[in-house]
């Protein structure tokens, strides 16, 4: 298979990241943390007008029609520049969810033009994000996707990630639109994808940091155990991209493997991002976590995306069950199904 990043997709990924970098700071992050809501609607307005929200929503209705391959190329830039908003639930999880369920024209056409937001409820998380200010929320009831209306209030939990906006459950109602896992696999892709750029982000952060501290008369990223701490964890970081890809294109053409495949993605992001935090801690000589450095802003939301969707155990054994049980033969006549 090949994963070559098409000239299109290339365009498309630097354009955003030109975009995020110029308006979703260190500063603005810090405004957010410092606000009640911890959400703006200028941000939002922003992402509307970049054409963000309509990323995977069908040209019909008036979205761009990309692929979860384009989505996770995007995810892992809405990771890099620590985008607080729901963008990624909304426009890169429910949308593909609502086309391929049909009937939710309507509602597409509003995702697209940024005028609604979908929370997602799932049993695996013992939380709601960004519930508040969702129009529609798609919950799961006895394995299948509902999809409803929403605009009541809700019990406001703590999070570990002070931008993450996390509300107790509320009862399954509505619609049924498809299957729980097909919530799961795209939202657990979609979560491997940012912690991806996340641990992109930290490697920055921290290289950045070992080029200009120094320490007995020359930078510290100099040192041996600098450098191989960093590399290390750059290594654990490419080796997740392509694996992320490769249950993009298992999901988009609904493989039977598909969701070993993404547990597999979210195994390996998850890793990467943990000892990305670490080594970007140490590097910071042990303040990367003190609020007074940018970096705890990214090492927060890869420790709350790491057990978002299943936790390491959960994917494990999902991967476990397909190996084991069969499900997913193993060995060299098996390695390019």
């Amino acid at each position: 298979m090949d994963f070559t990043i098409t000239e299109d997709q290339a365009t498309l990924t630097q354009g955003v990241r030109d975009y995020l970098a110029g308006v979703h700071t260190p500063e603005l992050l810090r405004a957010l943390d410092a606000s009640d809501s911890r959400r703006s609607d200028a941000v939002w307005q922003g992402l509307t007008e970049m054409g963000l929200p309509g990323l995977l929503v069908p040209e019909a209705q008036d979205g761009l029609g990309l692929s979860l391959l384009d989505a996770v190329l995007i995810a892992a830039e809405l990771g890099r520049a620590g985008v607080a908003e729901p963008l990624a639930d909304t426009a890169l999880v429910a949308a593909p969810l609502l086309a391929k369920a049909g009937g939710q024209d309507a509602l597409l056409a509003a995702i697209a033009a940024g005028k609604a937001k979908v929370a997602l409820q799932h049993p695996v998380n013992p939380w709601v994000a960004d519930l508040d200010g969702a129009s529609h929320i798609l919950s799961v009831k006895d394995e299948a996707l509902l999809l409803a209306d929403h605009g009541g209030t809700a019990e406001l939990l703590d999070s570990v990630d002070p931008l993450r906006r996390l509300y107790a459950p509320v009862a399954p109602t509505g619609t049924e639109v498809g299957s729980a896992d097909t919530l799961l696999d795209h939202a657990a892709l979609i979560a491997s994808a940012q912690l991806v750029g996340i641990a992109d982000a930290m490697l920055e952060q921290a290289t950045d940091y070992a080029k200009n501290r120094s320490q007995f008369g020359q930078p510290i990223g100099s040192f041996q155990a600098i450098k191989h701490h960093l590399a290390t964890a750059v290594v654990k970081i490419e080796f997740a991209k392509p694996v992320i890809q490769r249950a993009a294109v298992a999901l988009q053409k609904n493989a039977a493997s598909a969701s070993v495949h993404v547990s597999h993605a979210k195994i390996a992001a998850a890793d990467a991002a943990w000892a990305m935090s670490e080594t970007a801690i140490q590097t910071h000589g042990a303040m990367g976590y003190t609020y007074e450095v940018d970096l705890h802003f990214w090492m927060k939301r890869a420790w709350a995306l790491s057990s978002a969707w299943g936790d390491r155990a959960f994917h494990l054994a999902r991967i476990d069950a397909a190996v084991i049980g069969g499900a997913l033969p193993i060995g060299p006549g098996h390695s390019f199904a």
